[in-house]
């Protein structure tokens, strides 16, 4: 039996299905962002734009733990993420670690969507970006693959040992005495850590960790302590005259 002709308008919906179906299987907007962001290595010296910045970067490559407080737009971020990254490419250390207390302006991660790493990760972008500029797109991502770049909040830290590594915690004014003392105690062979923080910007109850441990810990030669000030903020030069508004408001 001769086998039946589909209608035309039939025929076409079918060839238009297909066409469709093989244009979503060929075009990835995720791999067109991708492609369009990809980021060269650098290997230009981190130099310092203030005289806070220079005894930064002499402390952090001179002391086993660095303490930086101050305001933000200081280049407290990019200072330490862009020596770290250096330090890694470099082969002087095996890992970066990132880390930071689940609190922020009075929310908890469990504020945010999604899976504890997907929620923790927002956090993160800052390091991201600064780690991806001096590695460069494709070793930032071979490395975090690797597990040689990671992040994670604070409370993961607890049990473990750092070696051969700079961990670095942000946001260091949010921990607790106690969450303090836990991380100082983690640091192992071969280890750097770095704490950043700003003292004024606490959003927790009761005494910050980060007070607490300069207060305890930084006569010890080892220890370094920089202040950053409103004049050394770099970000842009309109946060000065933010911070010292704010600062005549609660005067």
């Amino acid at each position: 039996m001769p086998r039946q002709k589909q209608p035309q308008s039939r025929q076409k919906a079918r060839t238009d299905r297909r066409r469709n179906e093989d244009h979503t299987a060929q075009y990835d907007p995720a791999a067109e962002h991708e492609q369009r962001k990809v980021v060269r290595p650098s290997y230009d010296p981190v130099r310092a734009r203030t005289d806070a910045q220079e005894r930064y970067i002499g402390s952090i490559k001179n002391k086993t733990i660095t303490f930086a407080t101050g305001p933000a737009g200081t280049g407290k971020t990019w200072v330490c993420a862009s020596l770290a990254a250096d330090a890694l490419r470099d082969k002087r250390i095996e890992k970066i670690i990132v880390t930071r207390p689940a609190v922020e302006a009075g929310e908890s991660l469990g504020f945010l969507p999604g899976e504890m790493e997907e929620k923790f990760s927002h956090y993160l972008v800052p390091f991201e970006e600064v780690m991806v500029e001096r590695l460069g797109t494709g070793a930032y991502e071979y490395h975090k693959r690797m597990g040689n770049i990671e992040g994670a909040p604070l409370a993961y830290m607890r049990g473990r040992t750092f070696r051969n590594a700079i961990v670095i915690l942000d946001e260091a004014q949010n921990t607790t005495p106690e969450q303090m003392k836990m991380f100082l105690t983690r640091i192992g062979e071969g280890s750097r850590l770095i704490i950043n923080g700003d003292t004024q910007q606490v959003d927790i109850r009761g005494k910050s960790g980060l007070a607490d441990a300069i207060e305890r810990v930084t006569w010890i030669p080892t220890i370094g302590h920089v202040r950053f000030e409103k004049k050394d903020v770099v970000r842009h030069g309109v946060i000065q005259e933010i911070l010292e508004s704010y600062e005549r408001e609660t005067a």
